[in-house]
């Protein structure tokens, strides 16, 4: 669990240091390139909006907010495709394009298992109805019954005084 809340502390800050961490190994590794410059160009942006969009999906479910932690999918996931990107600021060429090709994919099933997580968890907390001209609306919420009063019960009743 300590693992898993920690790695939820990580998501915002990643968003930062890893578009960083390219730039950083672009100047120590690459010897600047410019192929390897206008990569980055594209890169930088988009490995910072990908990590926000996905640190806000992971932190927009219930689960996720009731525990402070991350699922263990999402450590994993998010885990590996956190470790392609600090392997692409490697720029070895020998391995870029496997890399990217990695990280590309592993955004895209990242994305759809966050959507899919929290589809799930919020599925079935709103019930839609619809009248029927089309009018869709959401039901009053039932009473909880009350439990029952133990011992005894007095009822008082109202006299009314003929005036």
């Amino acid at each position: 669990m300590v693992l898993r809340r920690l790695f939820l502390r990580w998501l915002f800050p990643a968003a930062f240091v890893l578009p960083l961490w390219l730039f950083v190994g672009w100047i120590v590794f690459s010897g600047g390139s410019g192929w390897a410059l206008l990569w980055l160009f594209v890169a930088v942006p988009a490995v910072f909006v990908s990590q926000l969009v996905l640190a806000l999906l992971i932190r927009g479910r219930a689960s996720v907010r009731e525990t402070r932690a991350v699922s263990w999918r999402d450590l994993a996931g998010v885990g590996v495709w956190q470790l392609v990107i600090v392997a692409l600021g490697v720029f070895d060429s020998r391995v870029f394009f496997p890399l990217l090709v990695l990280s590309i994919v592993g955004a895209l099933l990242l994305f759809w298992s966050s959507l899919a997580q929290l589809w799930n968890e919020a599925r079935g907390a709103v019930t839609v109805l619809h009248s029927s001209d089309g009018t869709a609306y959401i039901p009053p919420t039932r009473e909880r019954p009350q439990p029952p009063v133990g011992g005894e019960v007095i009822v008082v009743p109202e006299n009314r005084r003929a005036d």
